[in-house]
This record gives structure tokens, C-alpha cells and sequence, in this order.
């Protein structure tokens, strides 16, 4: 009998853990609405801060001369403005925006990006493994599309689309650029991310170089790439 008694109440010391655990997690689900709040406010602040910057009051400059030059625009803002608005954008790689300091002024800059040239926030689709519920949320509400699915940047393209991959790996240029490795598709590819050059001077052997073929081509002249780079 003493044995039994021992085993019962072991029995319930489990129910008890388990009871404490469930409770534990609607906690998070509880705090949803204030952190993306907080989120969102921080979010805010990053863009008015960078608003007055010149990185970036250059970097827009910059960015208008290479849509006009490439022939996407012209001279003048409204008509550059006019065609990026037909552009559709591809975030990948971002972070955790609502914890790292450096993710959250990326995605202000994307954010003024859009309001410069006029391209509406509902165009672009981003992709983390790494966003919290909360972070995938915060987007929705600021009007981003959020993928469910990891694409590893193998998304075929049927018009022009803006990349923005800053600080991403090499393997995921590489993926977006053999899935649309064409002379019809390549040139509507414009990518915002690491310089192709400083990631060909970093390759140490032929095995790396190999498999980022795609990265170390020398067809992107003839195709006529865009790319622009932090």
C-alpha cells in the first residue's frame, strides 16, 4: 500500500508539470498585441530617423540614376517612379527585425524604398526561417506578403522584380539567379545585396567556385543584371 500511495502521487506531481506548461504557453500568444505594437513603433522610428540621413539621401540619389540608366525610368522622379511601381520585390534573409537593431534599419530602408519610388508595400513577399509569429504579424499589418514556404531564393520570375538581400548568403544569390539564368528573364532581375565582385574575391578554391557558378559568371554583362550592393 505504502508503494502504491508513492506511485500516485507521482502521477499527479506529472499532471501538475503539465498543467504548468500549458500555462506557460499562452503567455506569448497574450503579449502578441503589445510586442508588435512596440514593433511597429520602433519600426517608425528607424524610418524617421533614416529619413534625414545622408546614407540615405545618397543611396536614394544613387538608386534613381541606376533605375534611369538602366533604362527603367528616366531623368525625371515620376517617371522613375512610374515604372519601379511596376516592379515586384523579394525579401529574403531580413532577421529579427523586433530584436536586432541592424534587421529593423534594413527593413526601414526597404520601407523608404517603396515610398520613394512608389511602389506599393502589398508587391513585396518576404521570407525568414527565422521570423517569430509576432515579426510575421508585424508585417502582415504594415502590408508585406509573408511566404509560409521556404523558396531558397529558387523563385522563377515573370516580370521585373527587386531582390533585396542584404547580407545574405552566397548559395541563395546563386539560387535566384540560375532559376532565372535566361536572355529573356535575367535582365528584369534586379538585385539590392552584397557585391557579386567581393563575394567572387572571397571564393579560396575551385570546389566554391563551382558551386556558385552562377555568382562567378562573367555572363552578367551580357545579360545585363542589375545590381546594387551596401
Amino acid at each position: 500500500m505504502a508503494s502504491g500511495e508513492e506511485w500516485q502521487i507521482v502521477r499527479r506531481g506529472k499532471g501538475i508539470a503539465r498543467t504548468g506548461k500549458r500555462v506557460q504557453t499562452e503567455k506569448p500568444e497574450a503579449s502578441e498585441p503589445s510586442e508588435r505594437l512596440r514593433g511597429k513603433r520602433r519600426i517608425t522610428e528607424a524610418v524617421n530617423e533614416l529619413k534625414g540621413d545622408n546614407f540615405w539621401l545618397e543611396w536614394r540619389e544613387l538608386l534613381s540614376g541606376c533605375l534611369a540608366a538602366s533604362g527603367r525610368g528616366s531623368s525625371e522622379n515620376k517617371a522613375v517612379s512610374k515604372r519601379a511601381c511596376l516592379l515586384d520585390c523579394v525579401c529574403y534573409g531580413l532577421g529579427n527585425f523586433s530584436s536586432c537593431v541592424s534587421a529593423r534599419y534594413q527593413l526601414a530602408m526597404l520601407l523608404l524604398l517603396f515610398d520613394t519610388l512608389e511602389i506599393p508595400v502589398g508587391q513585396c513577399s518576404m521570407y525568414d526561417p527565422v521570423f517569430t509569429v509576432s515579426e510575421c504579424e508585424t508585417l502582415r499589418e504594415l502590408g508585406f506578403t509573408v511566404l509560409t514556404e521556404n523558396e531558397e531564393g529558387k523563385r522563377a520570375i515573370c516580370r521585373p522584380t527587386l531582390f533585396y538581400l542584404i547580407h545574405c548568403g552566397k548559395a541563395l544569390y546563386n539560387n535566384v539567379l540560375w532559376k532565372n539564368w535566361s536572355l529573356q528573364v535575367l535582365p528584369n532581375v534586379i538585385v539590392i545585396g552584397n557585391s557579386f565582385l567581393g563575394i567572387q574575391e572571397r571564393f579560396c578554391s575551385q570546389t566554391q567556385k563551382d558551386k556558385a557558378s552562377g555568382l562567378t559568371s562573367n555572363r552578367f554583362s551580357n545579360y545585363g543584371t542589375m545590381s546594387w550592393y551596401c
